[in-house]
C-alpha cells in the first residue's frame, strides 16, 4: 500500500457482515489497514482466517475476502469489536476495547447468533473483563448467544500453527452446527494444507486482522 493509500485506510471503518439466523458471528479485534482500505474483512494476504475457515469445514472451498457476502448463505457474519483501522492491534487502547464490547453486546442482542465467536483471547480479557479468559467456549452468555474465543488468525501470531488454528476453528463448527435445523452437523471439508497439531496456548500480545 502506498504512503497515500495507508493514510486513507486509517479514517475509514470496515461495514459489518451480518444478518438473520447466523449460526456464528466472527469477530476480529479490529480492522487492519488493508481491509480497512478495500472493505474486505481478514483481506491481508498473511492473514490466516479464510484458510482456517475452509481447512476447518466451514467453508467448502477457500472464499476470497471479496466473496465476504457469500458467508451470510452458510450461516455466519462477520464483525469487530473495536471500529478503528490500525496497523497492529496493539495499537488500541483499553478504553477502545471495552466500548467495543459494549457495542459488540448490543449487536448481538440485535441480530441473536447463536455464536458469538472472538477472533483473539487478549482482546476478549480486556473487551469483557475477563482476565482468566481462555481460547475455547466460555462460560459467559450474551442473552441466549454463547460465545466462544478463537486465537487470532494474523501471520504474526506464531505460536498457533496453521495446523493448530484450524484444529480449533473446527471445534468450534462442530459445537455451532450440533444443533443446526436439521439437526445434523455437515461434514468437515478435507483440509489438505495442513495435518493435525496439537493446539500451543496463544501468546499475550494483540495481532490485528
Amino acid at each position: 500500500m502506498t504512503p497515500e493509500e495507508l493514510a486513507q485506510a486509517r479514517t475509514r471503518t470496515l461495514r459489518d457482515v451480518v444478518g438473520p439466523g447466523l449460526n456464528v458471528l466472527f469477530c476480529g479485534i479490529n480492522p487492519g489497514l488493508m481491509s480497512a482500505y478495500r472493505g474486505e474483512h481478514f483481506a491481508r494476504p498473511g492473514n490466516r482466517f479464510w484458510p482456517a475457515l475452509h481447512a476447518s469445514g466451514f467453508t467448502p472451498r477457500r472464499y476470497a475476502p471479496t466473496e465476504q457476502e457469500d458467508v451470510l448463505a452458510l450461516g455466519f457474519g462477520l464483525t469487530n469489536v473495536a471500529p478503528r483501522a490500525t496497523a497492529r492491534a496493539d495499537e488500541l487502547t483499553a478504553e477502545e476495547l471495552v466500548a467495543g464490547g459494549r457495542a459488540l453486546t448490543a449487536k448481538v442482542a440485535r441480530h441473536r447468533p447463536r455464536w458469538l465467536a472472538v477472533l483473539g483471547v487478549t482482546a476478549y480479557r480486556i473487551a469483557f473483563a475477563d482476565k482468566h479468559a481462555v481460547v475455547g467456549p466460555q462460560e459467559r452468555t450474551l442473552g441466549t448467544t454463547r460465545v466462544w474465543v478463537l486465537p487470532s488468525p494474523s501471520g504474526l501470531n506464531a505460536h498457533w500453527t496453521p495446523a493448530a488454528l484450524a484444529e480449533e476453528f473446527a471445534r468450534l463448527r462442530v459445537a455451532a452446527f450440533a444443533e443446526n435445523r436439521t439437526g445434523t452437523a455437515p461434514d468437515p471439508a478435507p483440509d489438505t494444507d495442513a495435518g493435525s497439531a496439537a493446539a500451543v496456548a496463544p501468546g499475550a500480545r494483540l495481532r490485528s486482522g
